[in-house]
């Protein structure tokens, strides 16, 4: 297979088009999906991988450019695993994560008023695809394993970042400098194993 050297990256978070730009090695040329000025399609697969298929699929064939798509968010143990795939959804129409983390906290106290007394483990993860028109070439699934922080910090990052603490570390991810974030979040580890098709 021949070296990928123009990509689009499919993707209409701004957070996310910087954060996979920033991984992806610098001799590929990268296109966002604003400068087409493309929605999103409807994302009604039922995984994270399902999802990142979706998207795509459908921005490489609108674009005929090859397309490196993500499907990402937050799993909470104890919320059964929610918002997962429903992450961005959380926040409202406009996606709005301060949105978002008012309702995790919510959710969270509904399901025990002392949650904040407890490690409430959780895990980001995130589903690369790459694909060409109708066909895939590659799909991984990355995942970081953490905590949730009883009350939002830092200012960096995006979305859940700031109430997500990694694994043996005491910061979130919203307390980071992204080269800090880059080298263990799981969009670095879905990264890992994505490189070799590209």
């Amino acid at each position: 297979m021949k070296k990928i050297s123009k990509l689009l990256i499919g993707t209409n978070n701004k957070g996310k088009y910087k954060e996979i730009k920033d991984l992806l090695p610098k001799y590929i040329k990268t296109y966002s999906t604003s400068e087409f000025k493309l929605k999103s399609p409807a994302e009604n697969g039922r995984t994270f991988i399902e999802n990142s298929i979706i998207k795509s699929k459908y921005f490489s064939k609108k674009t005929k450019l090859i397309c490196l798509a993500d499907d990402s968010g937050l799993e909470i143990d104890i919320l059964d695993k929610s918002p997962g795939i429903y992450s961005a959804r959380w926040g409202g129409k406009k996606a709005d994560f301060k949105k978002a983390t008012k309702r995790v906290y919510k959710e969270l106290s509904k399901k025990d008023i002392n949650w904040k007394l407890k490690k409430v483990k959780a895990r980001f993860i995130c589903a690369l695809s790459i694909c060409y028109l109708d066909k895939k070439i590659a799909s991984v699934l990355g995942k970081v394993e953490g905590y949730i922080s009883v009350k939002p910090k830092g200012k960096n990052g995006f979305g859940y970042d700031p109430i997500f603490i990694p694994k043996n570390k005491r910061k979130t991810f919203g307390e980071m400098s992204s080269l800090q974030k880059y080298k263990i979040d799981h969009r670095f580890n879905a990264f890992k194993k994505i490189k070799k098709f590209l």
